[in-house]
């Protein structure tokens, strides 16, 4: 297909526009067409030039879709347009963001596609935590792992992935993983300690982000009592311990302290 038009792919990060990156920015600014993720905030989409022509195509889990085929039909017209059209995609567009399936039917279909890399939730909400994902003493590695199974898929093999995580010393993220969180909890528990720590992060970088630190024994009753929701990543690891720690200590000192924690 010959064409004027073109495509990027940007990833606007967990919410917070100060996480884009300077390339990202450019993108945004120069698109003539954006089509914009659910999970994308209004401060991302607000850098779009107000000439820009913006399509909601929304994609969140357990919630009415634009389906992948109908957005990379969008695409493709209005790159045949010649128009510039940036895809804007909630974290990375490689990380959980299908953004594989997207560049490959594009490029057969001759769309030139360029991907510009957002700052995942994963990574963002345990360093507004101020807690690492990996650590020489605690954690010698990381694996980001999605908790929502594919329609007629069985899903990650929690129970074999906890076996690996304990014996290889690794941070678990997991995305997409609070519906499924009894499940999740029930088979993580036969390769980890009942006792090992975990941070559910909600809205991560957004000024209603709000987090709770328990134990892996504890996860279900903790997101329950909480009320956290989607959008949340769960990190579960030893490198929480010290947060963990930190919260037992001032709840001993201070009893009727909230578990829930609100970042500053």
């Amino acid at each position: 297909m010959s064409s004027q038009g073109r495509c990027t792919l940007v990833g606007a990060g967990p919410g917070d526009p100060e996480l884009l990156t300077v390339k990202a920015v450019k993108a945004i600014q120069s698109a003539t067409v954006l089509l914009v993720d659910d999970l994308v905030s209004d401060a991302v989409v607000a850098l779009a030039s107000p000439s820009a022509r913006l399509v909601s195509v929304g994609k969140r889990g357990g919630c009415k879709s634009t389906p992948q085929a109908f957005i990379e039909k969008l695409i493709l017209m209005a790159v045949r347009e010649g128009e510039h059209v940036v895809r804007l995609k909630g974290g990375d567009p490689f990380v959980f963001g299908r953004g594989g399936e997207e560049v490959e039917n594009l490029q057969a279909a001759g769309v030139r596609v360029e991907v510009v890399n957002g700052i995942t939730a994963g990574l963002a909400g345990v360093t507004s935590l101020g807690v690492p994902l990996t650590h020489r003493d605690h954690a010698h590695g990381v694996v980001f792992v999605t908790g929502h199974a594919k329609p007629g898929s069985s899903g990650t093999d929690f129970a074999l992935l906890a076996h690996t995580a304990q014996v290889a010393r690794l941070t678990l993220v997991i995305y997409m993983g609070v519906r499924g969180a009894g499940v999740i909890q029930q088979d993580l528990m036969q390769g980890l300690s009942a006792q090992t720590p975990v941070a559910i992060i909600q809205n991560v970088s957004l000024r209603n982000q709000r987090h709770a630190v328990c134990t892996l024994e504890n996860l279900c009753t903790t997101i329950e009592r909480e009320r956290l929701a989607s959008p949340s990543v769960i990190v579960v690891g030893d490198v929480m311990q010290g947060l963990l720690s930190l919260q037992n200590s001032e709840q001993v000192q201070q009893p009727d302290v909230h578990l829930l924690a609100r970042s500053a």
